[in-house]
């Protein structure tokens, strides 16, 4: 493991260090404000934190088998939120096993297949099973329903993944793990810059109608925060150059607001606050992987046109 990537990792055990230094403190000079919620958020982190460090730093294939378990437990998580066709129970093995191939086809390396299996291969054979059942009632609506949760849960996500088996480049100083620990640290900081600045400044709602918390104080605090600490630490991790490192700020930070967005327009769709109770404080593992389903594809694809 880079020494670079062990340094990062414990920068973040320091911030969750000081969150719940911070907490406790609160609790103590406001014993009469409820910090419930906050203090679960942090106790979440610090599991996540730890499942995710353990991850990058045993092997590649234990990573690989991280974000493959992560698909599935988001996949079944937007299928336990959406009503499917008893008929389609059993096109739903397919749909989990499609899971196991993406994966492998990230652990081989085999990067035609991973860029078309689902979007392609998956996309015009679980129709035909669904056909073969023989029910013609609510298809158009099953059918979307899976091929939008697949690519969103399972080929978005996936993207982190490949960054690992991607072939070796000058200036990679923290070997294929940095652009995974690049990309998720400023994707979820993101999420939390847009959250405080938001909260502490925000006045100005973007789409009420779907996030009413959302404001455009919260969004570009969030842009500006992002974008600078994707320059302040892309020579750590990347081989990105300056601008290119502000440039990888604005898209993660951008796409990160449109994911988190349209996962809340599913969720508002369907009646719903969180998509599951599996993280307290965030909710469940769409809640917390949202942005995720963006910023990953997106980045993926701008550091490969650069530098691959």
């Amino acid at each position: 493991m880079p020494f670079n990537i062990i340094v990062c990792l414990m920068g973040l055990f320091v911030m969750l260090s000081i969150a719940s230094t911070v907490v406790f403190v609160l609790k103590k000079i406001k014993p009469q404000k409820d910090y419930k919620e906050l203090s679960h958020r942090v106790k979440s982190w610090w599991i996540m934190i730890i499942i995710f460090s353990l991850a990058m730093i045993l092997s590649k294939k234990v990573s690989i088998l991280f974000f493959g378990f992560l698909s599935f437990l988001a996949l079944k998580e937007y299928l336990s939120m959406i009503p499917t066709r008893r008929a389609d129970h059993r096109v739903l093995f397919w749909a989990y096993l499609s899971i196991l191939i993406q994966y492998y086809w990230v652990y081989s390396g085999w990067y035609g297949m991973f860029l078309i299996f689902i979007p392609l291969y998956v996309f015009l054979l679980l129709p035909l099973r669904m056909v073969l059942i023989g029910q013609t009632q609510g298809f158009l609506n099953a059918a979307g329903t899976l091929h939008w949760g697949l690519m969103t849960t399972v080929y978005s996500i996936s993207h982190v993944s490949f960054f690992l088996v991607m072939p070796k480049i000058g200036g990679l100083v923290a070997g294929n793990g940095g652009w995974v620990l690049y990309l998720v640290f400023l994707t979820q900081f993101n999420d939390v810059a847009q959250y405080i600045t938001g909260k502490t400044f925000g006045k100005h709602k973007i789409i009420p109608k779907v996030s009413p918390n959302k404001t455009y104080e919260g969004f570009f605090g969030g842009v500006i925060v992002t974008c600078v600490l994707a320059y302040l630490i892309a020579p750590i991790l990347t081989p990105l150059s300056p601008i290119h490192s502000i440039i990888a700020g604005l898209i993660i930070s951008t796409a990160g607001f449109i994911g988190d967005v349209v996962i809340s327009a599913l969720k508002r769709d369907l009646g719903l606050k969180d998509s599951g109770a599996m993280l307290p404080g965030h909710g469940g593992i769409l809640d917390r992987i949202d942005s995720l389903t963006y910023t990953a594809p997106l980045f993926f694809h701008f550091v490969r046109y650069l530098y691959y």
